[in-house]
């Protein structure tokens, strides 16, 4: 013992940082790791965290065996883009009266501004209610049916509105036959998922439904499909990050179907219309992309014993996980504010908490997954390139595995995180990262700003107990 305290020391401090002062103030270098304890020092949580933990026989080598299963569905799937239809024809137990909404279910009562804007918006848009005081009124009688937009297998960003009429994108997943739907990107601005309804917003709706659905379903049948994930490793390899920065992705995407517009036989005008709002509208890609996420994550559903996540979404009031061995049970946990950047005349008072279901991307392992890749995001964001290396870099401890088919050039080609585990979550505290617009707390005032919000660990240790307890 004298021989070693003798000698120089290097020291690994666990734990508490302040506990390395000590050393560090009479020279002896300290590296401090951090560490906390699993379950945020909850004991109940880290001893689930140990008998859930992956082994080479019992309950450990089921849920290792779903979830291998689980993380080659999602490096399988294939998600093309194959159709537009309404939603009224595509989606499963839509009526006329039905509206779907982002995030985990949520009662109108509870809804925030951006989404009450919404559905006032679209029963308008449906011809259900001739004013805004009388669609506010009806939303509220009872005679709407409201629903997550994950309940019909769709998703939608921000306020996420989805009524009968308005068109969606078709995308199946050509390995695993799973179909998921999407709403097109109504572009910056005043627009109907951030809760505005104005005659100007309703003209743009109807205009997609009557013009740009039919040319580029047209389009795409032409063309027999779009391969999806094809274009999105594309535009991950062109700095994108496929949730906040589509410009690569909608510029692959306006490249694919500008040939089959030019050659059908829309009526000139409708033509320079649609080639005109895909030119400038550089989110397109945005909510098919979405729709892909969503199609490559059904496929890990319904998996006896996984732990992974299928969904996480936002309704502006909670935040909601699905697991893909839980079936279709949510578990919330109020949202927060994200942590960014504010245009001009606003802050963080203006600000709704987070929204969307367009955390999809990052549940699908893209998005602030692989925002190490996309560097230029963090000028919409906020943070630094270092920032946004060190977040993918952290989301490798909580997945399943590395993407072969999404690699990020910056990592020296690495693939893109995988398959979020929720123990993985609850042991290492450490909370999927969501990159996001900031919608107005008030309906209709668009985004105010963008940011990175952390989804709440909350949400995933109340999941690990309900799979406990479904073990059991």
């Amino acid at each position: 013992m004298a021989g070693l305290l003798a000698s120089d020391l290097a020291l690994i401090n666990v734990g508490l940082a302040h506990f390395a002062e000590g050393p560090a103030a009479v020279g002896a270098p300290a590296l401090s790791v951090d560490w906390q304890p699993p379950g945020r020092g909850d004991p109940a949580l880290a001893r689930l965290c140990a008998e859930l933990a992956d082994d080479s026989e019992g309950l450990g080598q089921r849920i290792a065996a779903a979830n291998r299963l689980a993380f080659e569905r999602l490096v399988a799937a294939e998600p093309r883009l194959v159709d537009v239809r309404p939603a009224g024809e595509a989606l499963a137990d839509m009526t006329p009266t039905t509206i779907l909404h982002a995030g985990p279910p949520i009662e109108w009562a509870n809804m925030c501004g951006a989404m009450r804007g919404g559905i006032i918006g679209a029963l308008l848009y449906e011809g259900l209610a001739a004013t805004p005081q009388a669609a506010e009124a009806l939303a509220g009688s009872g005679q709407i049916q409201f629903a997550p937009c994950h309940s019909r297998d769709a998703v939608g960003p921000m306020a996420g509105i989805v009524s009968a009429s308005m068109p969606v994108m078709v995308v199946e997943n050509a390995a695993g036959g799973t179909r998921a739907y999407a709403t097109f990107n109504e572009g910056w601005g005043r627009a109907l998922r951030f809760g505005a309804y104005d005659d100007g917003v309703l003209a743009r709706l109807h205009w997609m439904a009557d013009v740009l659905a039919p040319a580029v379903r047209q389009a795409v049948r032409q063309l027999g499909g779009l391969d999806i994930r094809s274009l999105t490793a594309r535009a991950l390899h062109m700095g994108d990050e496929a949730h906040n920065r589509d410009l690569a992705g909608t510029s692959l995407l306006f490249k694919a179907l500008a040939p089959a517009l030019a050659a059908s036989d829309l009526p000139r005008g409708d033509l320079v219309s649609v080639l005109d709002f895909l030119a400038h509208q550089e989110h397109f890609f945005l909510n098919v992309s979405m729709a892909a996420c969503k199609s490559m994550l059904l496929a890990a559903e319904g998996i006896p014993c996984s732990t992974v996540v299928t969904a996480l979404a936002r309704n502006g009031v909670e935040v909601g996980i699905r697991v893909g061995g839980l079936g279709a049970a949510w578990f919330t946990a109020p949202a927060t504010v994200p942590d960014g950047l504010y245009f001009p005349g606003f802050s963080a008072a203006d600000a709704n908490p987070d929204l969307g279901d367009s955390a999809i991307s990052e549940a699908a392992g893209i998005g602030a997954f692989v925002m190490g890749g996309a560097p230029a995001i963090v000028q919409f964001v906020g943070g630094t390139p270092a920032d946004a290396l060190r977040y993918t870099e952290r989301m490798y401890r909580i997945t399943l595995g590395e993407n072969p088919n999404y690699t990020l050039p910056a990592l020296n080609f690495r693939g893109a995180p995988l398959g979020i585990d929720v123990r993985r979550v609850v042991e290492t505290n450490i909370a999927p990262v969501i990159n996001t617009g900031i919608a107005h707390r008030a309906p209709g005032h668009g985004l105010v700003g963008a940011g990175v919000v952390a989804a709440p660990l909350a949400c995933f240790e109340a999941a690990l107990r309900a799979m406990a307890a479904w073990l059991d």
